[in-house]
């Protein structure tokens, strides 16, 4: 066979060209040196070995075997392409694992690393070493983009608050409260209420509480709007919002602003700041984190997250608390 076909197909034209099946049946055939054991070995005839090695010598423009009566004994070209063709089966093996449920890690989506279901999810890693967990920020600006990219595949599951009944949901998008984040107020050294043990949300009534960077639309907007509807609380939304770190700038200086932050959200400031994180009760108002995911999802590692929510201790924040009337409702993860 001449090697004048590379000259008259060009190299991508080949790389098309080549198909799998045969790459393997070359290196059953190299491994095994006998044409009926390795069609023993890809469980498929003898016959069927011989059309995909003639087939993928006929694509390459050469000749990869020799045929004597101790077996098929690789040539040059075909010694040349040996370790190419290992490198093509194994780069495909592993890209069939990396997408088989089980194989490849699950990926859920959490607003930021600091609030309530990241702990969760570092408290599941810990009872599950095993379950590889890839855990996303940012996948969406709110729960509907959120839910898209659960459609999409990018994702397996998210931690937000659903704000829609479930029976608006998509098809196959499940939604339960698996997690309730009871609020906090925090302040500053100087402010009114930075001694006190514990406050009721009727003691919050006309002061100045600053949670910068609430987005419209988002879900947390439709929680602290109704938040400060039902008990009318004057929640402040002005100015940039340059972080956590400038907000702990700020309250730890100012006599007048404080804010809300979950029992759950883990901050940390200098010594000096002297900040007071401050029970809020009758009620205490809990942010709803509700896991979504979607029915058909056959990941494993969805699975022992459902059940591992399930089993835990303190999902839901019992006595006087407050939710929206949207999530009032808790379901089973």
């Amino acid at each position: 066979m001449s090697n004048n076909r590379h000259a008259e197909n060009s190299q991508p034209e080949v790389v098309e060209a080549l198909d799998f099946g045969s790459v393997r049946a070359f290196l059953a055939v190299a491994d095994d040196r006998y044409f009926g054991e390795a069609a023993t070995r890809l469980g498929i005839s003898q016959q069927a070995v011989s059309k995909r090695i003639a087939t993928l010598e006929h694509v390459l423009g050469v000749r990869l075997f020799t045929r004597t009566p101790k077996g098929a004994t690789l040539t040059i070209d075909g010694q040349a392409f040996l370790p190419h063709a290992r490198a093509i089966v194994q780069l495909a093996e592993r890209a069939v694992s990396s997408v088989r449920p089980g194989h490849r890690a699950l990926r859920v989506d959490v607003l930021n690393h600091t609030i309530g279901p990241a702990g969760l999810l570092r408290d599941f890693h810990r009872a599950h070493p095993g379950t590889e967990l890839d855990v996303l920020t940012g996948v969406g600006s709110n729960t509907t983009a959120a839910i898209a990219a659960i459609e999409a595949g990018t994702i397996d599951a998210t931690f937000r608050a659903v704000t829609t009944p479930a029976r608006e949901l998509p098809p196959g998008i499940q939604a339960a409260r698996v997690l309730d984040d009871p609020h906090q107020l925090l302040t500053g050294p100087r402010h009114p209420l930075a001694d006190a043990r514990r406050v009721t949300l009727a003691d919050l009534r006309g002061r100045r509480i600053w949670i910068p960077g609430i987005v419209p639309g988002t879900e947390w907007a439709a929680y602290y709007d109704d938040l400060s509807a039902e008990f009318r609380l004057t929640i402040e939304r002005i100015g940039p919002n340059f972080g956590t770190d400038h907000l702990l700038d700020v309250l730890a200086e100012s006599p007048t602003l404080a804010s809300l932050v979950g029992e759950l959200t883990r901050m940390l400031w200098p010594a000096t700041y002297d900040l007071r994180r401050i029970r809020i009760l009758d009620p205490t108002p809990v942010y709803p984190h509700f896991l979504i995911w979607h029915r058909d999802n056959p990941h494993p590692g969805l699975t022992e997250l459902r059940s591992y929510i399930r089993s835990a201790p303190h999902r839901h924040r019992p006595g006087d608390v407050w939710v929206p009337k949207w999530a009032a409702h808790p379901s089973r993860p």
